[in-house]
């Protein structure tokens, strides 16, 4: 394999023949380049949606009352659906897998917000103290306000840390008051949540706005999540919830429009399910574009036998064996398809990195990153291929007659 000859050979021979070269190495190349290209953005957009899930919890559900389509009882339609902090309790009570908790008014949330000489405009959600969990928003500083502070109806905050860059420049935002729509509110913590948006806010406790904005008990929104249950027991506690709220509020179980009941676990396997078809679909593009570029290989390496079929006679007259001529052909297809496949990979690589620096990112696409497994089979499967596209001809080739041979056009 490492015999000068052979390679002196080889090289006259791709030089001779530049142009028929290229266009075989820039075959494979592209076919390897288009495979990695398109598995990165696969894994791009999984690790996208995976993002987008990943802001919030994903095992979780969350209900939001609406108005009924159905007469009930005695009851006529079109009757709004009030979620009350009773519910919430009753929820809690009753669905042992619910690990995880909290409820959601949402009257009037955008706010002017001031301290000192500062303004700044960002939403005020009341909440319970599992939205933290909920949220996945990390502390950074301080603390997120407890259930003391929500029986207490104690006026205090959390703030997404813009809020505390914008309001408090460098100076430590913790003990220090915030006005909201004219009521100040201590902030116990500062946070840092990835999802989008959601850091552009304060948290204050649910029955502290309840009480302010004469909400009474209302609540808008009421998201819990499912612990370890899997696919088939978050769908029967979602039907569990329907049927307490059903039976507690006094509508039809089957009315959807009187309550709206959104389960996440099923968007996110069903999400998940979409994008590994996708990722699956892209990399058999890439492997069947790889594989038309190994058939044109071959094809060219019959060709170039071929062609050579008179130097073969000769070579064999002169007492070349036919391992040797077999030998020479498989391993100039092999330098070939091996040495562009190398070079499509790396491009390939190289533009997926480059997209990582420069943060090619959206809001469903994140992150594209090569499959380190997919490129070795690639790298693996291009010189078995090489190989096996240079021994059909060369067996071909090494058993032509001397004779026969030299009387080849």
């Amino acid at each position: 394999m490492f015999n000068r000859d052979n390679w002196q050979e080889i090289f006259e021979t791709i030089g001779k023949n530049k142009l028929r070269t290229f266009l075989t190495a820039f075959s494979v190349a592209w076919g390897i380049f288009i495979m990695v290209v398109l598995s990165g953005a696969g894994n791009g957009l999984r690790n996208g949606a995976q993002s987008q899930f990943g802001n919030d919890a994903a095992n979780s559900i969350y209900i939001e009352g609406g108005n009924t389509s159905m007469a009930y009882n005695g009851l006529k339609p079109n009757r709004q659906i009030q979620l009350t902090n009773e519910d919430y309790d009753l929820i809690r009570d009753k669905i042992k897998e619910i690990d995880n908790a909290s409820a959601l008014y949402k009257h009037r949330e955008s706010k002017t917000l001031s301290y000192k000489k500062e303004h700044a405009g960002f939403l005020v959600r009341p909440v319970m103290p599992d939205h933290q969990i909920l949220e996945r928003a990390a502390i950074i500083k301080g603390r997120f306000f407890n259930m003391f502070d929500v029986n207490q109806y104690s006026k205090v905050c959390t703030i997404g840390k813009p809020v505390a860059e914008a309001l408090f420049k460098d100076e430590d935002p913790l003990g220090k008051y915030i006005d909201v729509g004219g009521t100040k509110y201590m902030v116990t913590g500062v946070f840092d949540d990835p999802g989008n948006g959601d850091n552009n806010r304060i948290y204050i406790p649910i029955t502290t706005a309840q009480k302010a904005w004469n909400g009474k008990n209302y609540v808008d929104v009421m998201w819990f999540t499912t612990g370890s249950a899997g696919i088939e027991r978050s769908e029967e506690i979602a039907k569990e919830l329907r049927q307490l709220m059903a039976k507690k509020h006094n509508f039809n179980p089957k009315d959807e429009d009187a309550l709206g009941v959104y389960n996440n676990n099923v968007q996110y396997e069903r999400t998940m399910g979409m994008l590994d078809g996708i990722k699956i679909f892209v990399t058999i593009i890439g492997i069947f574009t790889l594989i038309a570029g190994i058939v044109g290989v071959s094809n060219i390496m019959m060709i170039i036998v071929k062609e050579r079929t008179k130097e073969i006679g000769i070579r064999k007259a002169l007492g070349a064996t036919p391992y040797s001529i077999v030998s020479q052909i498989i391993l100039e297809s092999v330098f070939i398809t091996g040495t562009a496949g190398y070079i499509g990979l790396v491009l390939g690589v190289a533009l997926i990195e480059g997209m990582r620096k420069i943060g090619v990112n959206s809001e469903f696409f994140k992150d594209p990153e090569i499959d380190f497994g997919l490129a070795v089979f690639a790298t693996v499967l291009l010189v078995f291929s090489g190989a096996v596209a240079g021994l059909i001809p060369s067996i071909r080739a090494a058993r032509i007659e001397p004779v026969i041979a030299l009387r080849e056009d």
